[in-house]
């Protein structure tokens, strides 16, 4: 299992770091010992939207050679949104198995057209914006539709990365990674 967390100026880190910790979990608790992610962007570093930078290792790679993509969201979604470069790249994950975003990350997939008659979700500030690109906005944390799998605002990002993990690797897998994070979200 190869991810590939798609990464750009201006990101929320809230949205990457929420999906990322539980997800990444899942190697050394030996329940995807195969797993391996890349940070990727069009350039060696980003700075989220407070300028911390991230040190990228893949620079604009092909992205169908992953078998998920994952989008976090931030202020910098809008502006990649009409960077032609970016949008041309992030299309190469067509073939992708499973397109991800966090927040206004659904903004992106919904750009490539990825969302084309699909249920989604994003920010709750931007569920407007969604609207042109996706069949229908649901108000809902998570929402999967076939191979497109959405969460809400940045505070999803922790509940998506658990998701996944009991995607990928079943519900004891999320239960695990849940009692080393010691995160018990509310019903």
């Amino acid at each position: 299992m190869q991810i590939a967390y798609i990464l750009y100026d201006n990101i929320t880190l809230l949205d990457l770091a929420g999906v990322y910790d539980p997800v990444s979990r899942l190697r050394p608790l030996g329940y995807l010992p195969h797993l391996k992610w890349d940070l990727c962007a069009l350039q060696e570093s980003v700075m989220d939207s407070y300028n911390l930078s991230i040190q990228i290792n893949k620079v604009q790679p092909n992205l169908a050679v992953y078998d998920m993509i994952i989008v976090p969201g931030g202020l910098g979604s809008r502006t990649m949104i009409r960077n032609p470069q970016f949008m041309k790249w992030l299309r190469t994950a067509v073939g992708v198995r499973w397109k991800v975003s966090v927040c206004t990350g659904s903004l992106l997939l919904g750009a490539a057209g990825f969302l084309q008659g699909r249920r989604a979700t994003t920010h709750f500030e931007q569920y407007e914006a969604l609207a042109p690109y996706c069949g229908q906005v649901l108000q809902d944390r998570i929402v999967e539709d076939f191979d497109v799998i959405t969460a809400g605002a940045v505070a999803s990002s922790l509940d998506l990365g658990l998701y996944l993990c009991e995607k990928l690797a079943g519900p004891e897998a999320r239960l695990a990674v849940q009692k080393r994070m010691n995160y018990w979200p509310p019903a």
